[in-house]
């Protein structure tokens, strides 16, 4: 063998050791929850209950739906939402439902877990992460007025939902989020047109 094609081969096999190594070293694809989502899940869903992680690729209907029923455009195509049931058996009826939605408030994101129940009553919505300016930050008070909203109410900051003063883009941001899950509960998870 030639030096010049000596060395091309052991380039390549440096390359693919190299290329094996980081295939191992690299983290799982489906990394661990978070704790922060973990403690929250906890909190809405108290055991024993059976947390099943659901990733779900937004197609285009569903995009348009969310679109039609107050949700804006999905900041992504993947969303990550949890089944929580009542037993661990795959049988066992769901508790209810959540998912986080990353977006962008007005130049940096914001992160919420948003839960609803079986019915798909909003129940909670917790703020996980928020890189804005922490005047900006929704308050407590302001995320009570989405909890026990039903199924068939389309929320909304000129209709039904106040605005927190001086923070317009953050209460778009929760308001959007808020349909945009709901929707994809009703058309992703439960396997429905939705209402």
């Amino acid at each position: 063998m030639e030096p010049r094609h000596r060395v091309r081969v052991l380039i390549d096999a440096g390359l693919l050791l190299f290329a094996t190594a980081l295939l191992f070293a690299a983290p799982p694809a489906a990394a661990a929850v978070p704790a922060e989502v973990r403690e929250a899940l906890r909190r809405l869903f108290p055991k024993p209950v059976r947390i099943e992680e659901r990733t779900l690729l937004i197609d285009d209907s569903t995009a348009a739906a969310i679109a039609e029923r107050g949700g804006g455009e999905p900041p992504s195509r993947i969303a990550t939402c949890f089944v929580a049931h009542a037993g661990a058996e795959k049988t066992t009826p769901p508790l209810g439902y959540a998912c986080l939605d990353t977006h962008v408030v007005r130049t940096l994101p914001e992160t919420l877990l948003i839960a609803f129940d079986r019915d798909v009553t909003l129940l909670r919505i917790d703020v996980l992460t928020f890189d804005e300016p922490a005047d900006y930050r929704p308050r407590r008070a302001f995320l009570d007025q989405f909890e026990g909203r039903g199924r068939e109410e389309r929320l909304d900051l000129r209709r039904n939902i106040r605005a927190i003063s001086g923070a317009t883009l953050s209460s778009r941001a929760v308001t959007e989020a808020s349909n945009r899950v709901r929707v994809l509960i009703e058309r992703l998870l439960l396997g429905g047109e939705g209402r």
